[in-house]
């Protein structure tokens, strides 16, 4: 990591803060992306990175983003939407929106930084997906839809890049505290599941890069496990999630992440 061009997208949220700081302490010469001019400043500047201001959900601006950053060693695709919800109740506008950030972004931005770190052969992508990559949950279908489709995309891009010196991770995150999307709700976790921090996250984002692994679950024992079950028998986790009274914790998350469609 020490000394590689490091492109981190979603840099102005909470995980992309840790992200941010995890990566420079690691000594990356750091760039990074957001769509606030201010808030992407203060990010910036806090961590001496460069900055390059982009919309992910604007086409041109990820192709931009991509030329302005061909020197990269290492893309860590972090940027996201919540994409909470009953998918009725998205207009077309705002389903556009979760998929190409969510998405769409990622993958073109893959496609067009890995043709460079394949010609200089070494190279490394991050994509931070979620756990609801791998287990699907009520009012969340088009967060799962994008997420599902991240993994499926990083699993097979890394087989592909094999022997090139680039390398492909996937970083998973369960509930994250004290920064992020589900911590700016306020809910309390379906279940009582526990949390992990933004910190891990980074440390799982460097820990990939590292030993090049394919795929890095950050989240506790017992939602690593539930997710499992649920990705081989999603009608059996149909059935317990049928059973299972976590309406007012999934309103109260829906509610809160409205705005950000």
């Amino acid at each position: 990591m020490s000394g590689s061009n490091v492109l981190l997208t979603g840099a102005t949220g909470g995980i992309g803060a840790a992200l941010a700081a995890r990566l420079t302490a690691q000594g990356a010469r750091l760039t990074v992306t957001g769509r606030q001019e201010t808030a992407l400043k203060a990010a910036a500047d806090a961590c001496g990175a460069k900055a390059v201001l982009a919309d992910l959900a604007v086409r041109a601006d990820v192709v931009r983003l991509a030329e302005a950053c061909v020197e990269s060693d290492v893309l860590v695709a972090n940027a996201a939407l919540p994409a909470s919800g009953d998918l009725l109740d998205y207009s077309e506008e705002q389903l556009d929106r979760a998929l190409d950030v969510n998405l769409r972004a990622p993958v073109l931005l893959s496609r067009l930084l890995a043709e460079h770190m394949v010609a200089r052969g070494r190279g490394h992508i991050v994509l931070v997906g979620s756990i609801s990559g791998k287990a699907a949950t009520k009012s969340t279908s088009l967060y799962n839809a994008t997420k599902f489709g991240l993994r499926g995309f990083a699993l097979a891009l890394r087989q592909e890049l094999r022997g090139t010196g680039v390398g492909v991770s996937l970083v998973q995150p369960g509930f994250v505290r004290d920064a992020g999307m589900f911590a700016a709700t306020g809910a309390a976790t379906p279940n009582g599941i526990r949390t992990v921090t933004p910190g891990q996250v980074a440390d799982g984002v460097v820990r990939a890069v590292r030993r090049d692994l394919c795929e890095v679950n950050v989240a506790p024992l017992e939602l690593r496990l539930l997710s499992a079950i649920a990705g081989q028998f999603p009608g059996f986790a149909e059935r317990i999630q049928a059973r299972t009274d976590v309406d007012g914790s999934v309103r109260q998350i829906v509610d809160a992440q409205r705005a950000r469609r």
